[in-house]
């Protein structure tokens, strides 16, 4: 059996990715009705007050949450991809000016050792005409090329499109259809299994769910805090790309650990080319911004809720981000602490059986 699973695995592994890809409506609905569902409640409950009618209720708390959600979405989106390209083409642009300050101040530093000053002066008459000319034959025509071609690249992500769609239907009835799923689903539980063993799954899925979503949800109001407090913050010092790197530094700060290190990376690189002491002035202020956050608004907010020490985060993230890539980093935490969890239980269970004491 072994030999014929490893014989078959790319087969295997390509029928996965081809069932995962069927699926991808019905993944995007499940992601989306999950991630919805607290709010949706929220209204429900608030709602409920006004109208009496729930089928009435349940509908337009739905339809304010996926209205909403899309809204945020293409408001993101379109604030962000001209700025992206503004950003692209103003670095492009400025290489050559920036190339040649950064020369003439390496030359004026050499001045106290003139055979090194010599060899860097005969070094950047050659090299910088030849990188100038590069930029501007190769470089600028190739990024204006990339960026021109964007509309074109509409017809290859339609898919991506037409399942996102269809995922936004698929959630509209998850969410409609919640509360009769979850009796459907603990009927089966407890149609299949024992009572002891279907407890104890249900009473781990219920774990699994608390987790997840006060993990998640948590997260995106903290990372939404710093999003904010970090465009208060470049705005005030006057940054050109002040709603671009907010947002990234935002969107990035979901990744528990090295989130905010992946989203300062292209903030500083952007900044650098345009104006090397703002990179210096945001490079302090993300420094700042993150000890705020991990110690004063992410505990505020999030408070112990997975119970994970500092190294089995730490742990998590390297392992499911290397395996599930950028998916994985963001589900580390709380799908590590459900199985943490799970272990402990089993751990404990095992030594009450075998009545063991610690020493």
């Amino acid at each position: 059996m072994y030999i014929f699973f490893f014989n078959k695995f790319s087969e295997i592994k390509q029928g996965i990715q081809s069932i995962i890809t069927i699926l991808s409506p019905f993944i995007y609905g499940a992601v989306f009705a999950y991630i919805l569902s607290p709010a949706c409640g929220w209204l429900e409950s608030h709602l409920s007050k006004v109208f009496k009618n729930k089928t009435l209720v349940s509908m337009v708390s739905i339809i304010l949450c996926i209205v909403l959600a899309i809204t945020v979405l293409v408001a993101l989106i379109m604030l962000i991809i001209p700025q992206v390209i503004t950003s692209v083409m103003n670095i492009i642009n400025s290489l050559p000016g920036q190339i040649n300050e950064t020369n003439e101040w390496l030359h004026n530093l050499l001045k106290s050792q003139p055979k090194i000053q010599d060899y860097w002066d005969d070094f950047s008459a050659d090299a910088i005409p030849k990188l100038d000319t590069w930029m501007k034959t190769d470089l600028l025509p190739m990024a204006q090329s990339v960026l021109g071609s964007v509309g074109d690249q509409v017809v290859n992500v339609i898919s991506v499109i037409k399942n996102l769609f269809l995922g936004i239907m698929v959630s509209i009835y998850l969410l409609a259809s919640r509360k009769i799923f979850a009796r459907q689903a603990k009927l089966v539980l407890y149609g299949v299994f024992p009572k002891k063993p279907a407890k104890l799954i249900e009473t781990e899925v219920k774990y699994a769910d608390k987790i997840f979503s006060g993990f998640l949800m948590g997260k995106l109001v903290d990372s939404f805090i710093v999003g904010v407090i970090c465009f208060i913050g470049t705005s005030m010092m006057k940054f050109e790309s002040a709603l671009l790197i907010s947002v990234v530094i935002g969107i990035t700060n979901i990744i528990p650990f090295f989130g905010p290190f992946i989203g300062a990376i292209p903030c500083v690189f952007l900044l650098i080319l345009n104006n090397p002491m703002q990179a210096l002035y945001f490079l302090i202020f993300v420094i700042i911004l993150q000890q705020v956050d991990g110690n004063i608004i992410g505990p505020k907010i999030l408070g112990n809720s997975t119970g994970l020490s500092g190294f089995w985060v730490l742990f998590s993230i390297l392992f499911f981000g290397g395996i599930w890539g950028f998916v994985g980093m963001l589900i580390a935490v709380p799908f590590f602490a459900v199985l943490y969890d799970i272990i402990k239980k089993l751990v404990f269970k095992g030594l009450k059986r075998h009545k063991f004491k610690e020493d």
